[in-house]
């Protein structure tokens, strides 16, 4: 293989492993009927000056399958805390004890489930178009080494075949990661 093929290849596979990351952090957001402790990582906080991730305020633990509690090291930060609970789109209200916050999620009703699973389908179409946004661009890359006679013909064909199965891999990994997110939240 060419090396200016290798190296147009092994830049696509980093992207595309990219998009796939990021769908998958895009998908611990989504809660299904368990209560993740990841939810919250999206969720900053004001502390002292500087936003900060609540999981690095804390233990969040789950002492059951729909309940989180947070132990903040600093308790004068659970007001802030739950404030910033309240503005986001998790749809739950925290209580407290004055030690620990507690978040109780509610059942997820079967229409809340088909919402979320449009959801994650809209997340994983956006990173197949993302991934074949990088095929395009490895094809592109690969067709402006060919006019610039860098390869030849045949190196163009077997690059694009080889930037299609690669294409492909990914998009089959994406199917896979958003089937099992679904399944995930359609369960009871």
């Amino acid at each position: 293989m060419n090396p200016s093929i290798k190296d147009v290849h092994d830049q696509a596979s980093s992207k595309m492993a990219k998009s796939v990351e990021v769908l998958k952090k895009e998908l611990v957001g989504i809660r299904a009927g368990r209560a993740n402790p990841k939810i919250l990582e999206r969720i900053v906080v004001d502390y002292y000056g500087v936003p900060t991730p609540i999981n690095q305020l804390g233990n969040i633990t789950a002492p059951e399958p729909r309940m989180l509690v947070i132990s903040l090291w600093d308790t004068k930060m659970i007001p802030a805390v739950e404030k910033e609970i309240l503005k986001s789109d998790l749809g739950v209200t925290p209580s407290n004890d004055g030690k620990v916050i507690r978040l109780i999620f509610p059942e997820l009703t079967e229409e809340r489930r088909k919402e979320l699973v449009k959801l994650v389908r809209k997340y994983g179409e956006e990173a197949k178009i993302a991934v074949r946004s990088i095929r395009r661009e490895a094809n592109e890359q690969l067709k402006k080494m060919k006019k610039n006679a860098e390869i030849s013909e045949d190196d163009l064909k077997s690059g694009e075949d080889m930037i299609q199965k690669l294409t492909d891999q990914y998009v089959k990994k994406i199917d896979e990661i958003v089937k099992e997110k679904e399944q995930e939240i359609m369960e009871v």
